[in-house]
């Protein structure tokens, strides 16, 4: 125990304009899932990648299909590189969007209908983001129940509620715009390191996006669910599930609940004993998030 192998994958505020663009071009297997998506889609995935603009691809509608397909491409490297690491490989997680990809892999989907998924599901959030003005605000250098305080504190009649807990000292907040703002001068009062509004078009997490959720369910109702070959950690119960419909019924509660990250790998490490990690998809966040969960376990970019 403690050498077993999780591929993790990354959520919405990994994309970056030129992702996925030279996986493309020298891998066939990362070109043709591009392609396949588009064919869903109806839009050159990869032409928005490649080239942008930032703000198109930023957009919620288009950052979750785009991160989930380029998340997959560069699944297609590492079983390129290192198979053995793929073939290996007894767990995995994702974050928020990430758990479509991670139960992808699984088997759990198909790529098909988890990218159909995807697509409403962003479409669906950016809407219910439209609609109330709204944010996300990282908290760093507190603990939960100070945040949580916190935010009581600074709630009043608007929506505010953790959204994410991703390390020891970082945790996200959700909620209208207005309280977003009165939640940050009361987190530095009560000694917060740092206060950074996200650059997220609304309230994830929270009840703000109740509006996507029959839409992320009616999506989610048209796909076929297998259960899954390995384990698969939940975001909101920071467990794996083996039942498809407790998974589908998993991933409609997760639209409006808060994301236990810190749960979900420490379930991995100290439940599954993973000591070897793969972050599979742009961006680095998650290796980041390792580091302060746990020092030890190594984690390794297999960037798209």
């Amino acid at each position: 125990m403690g050498e077993r192998i999780a591929l993790l994958f990354p959520g919405q505020g990994a994309q970056s304009v030129g992702m996925g663009k030279e996986l493309c071009q020298r891998l066939p297997a990362a070109a043709a899932l591009f392609s396949r998506a588009s064919d869903i889609l109806g839009y050159d995935l990869l032409e928005l990648c490649a080239g942008g603009p930032a703000e198109e691809l930023d957009s919620t509608a288009y950052s979750q299909p785009a991160i989930f397909v380029a998340s997959l491409a560069a699944l297609e490297e590492l079983k390129q590189q290192s198979p053995e690491v793929v073939e290996q490989c007894s767990a995995s997680a994702g974050l928020s969007l990430g758990e479509y990809t991670a139960l992808v892999f699984a088997g759990v989907m198909s790529f098909e209908d988890g990218l159909r998924v995807v697509a409403e599901r962003g479409a669906a959030m950016q809407d219910a983001s439209e609609a109330s003005p709204s944010g996300m605000v990282s908290i760093l250098g507190l603990d939960l129940k100070v945040v949580t305080d916190v935010c009581d504190q600074a709630r009043g009649d608007d929506v505010l509620d953790v959204a994410n807990m991703l390390c020891p000292g970082n945790i996200v907040v959700s909620g209208s715009t207005s309280a977003c703002e009165r939640v940050g001068d009361l987190a530095e009062a009560a000694g917060a390191m740092r206060v950074v509004p996200l650059a997220v078009a609304g309230a994830f997490h929270t009840a703000l996006m109740a509006p996507a959720v029959d839409r992320v369910a009616a999506k989610l109702a048209g796909a076929t669910l297998n259960a899954p070959r390995i384990p698969v950690v939940s975001n909101v119960d920071a467990l794996p599930h083996s039942d498809p419909e407790e998974i589908r019924d998993l991933l409609i509660r997760q639209v409006v609940n808060p994301v236990r990250w810190e749960d979900s790998i420490r379930w991995l490490l100290d439940q599954h004993g993973a000591g070897r990690f793969y972050e599979v998809g742009p961006g680095r966040v998650l290796k980041g998030l390792m580091k302060r969960i746990d020092r030890k376990a190594s984690c390794e970019n297999v960037t798209a």
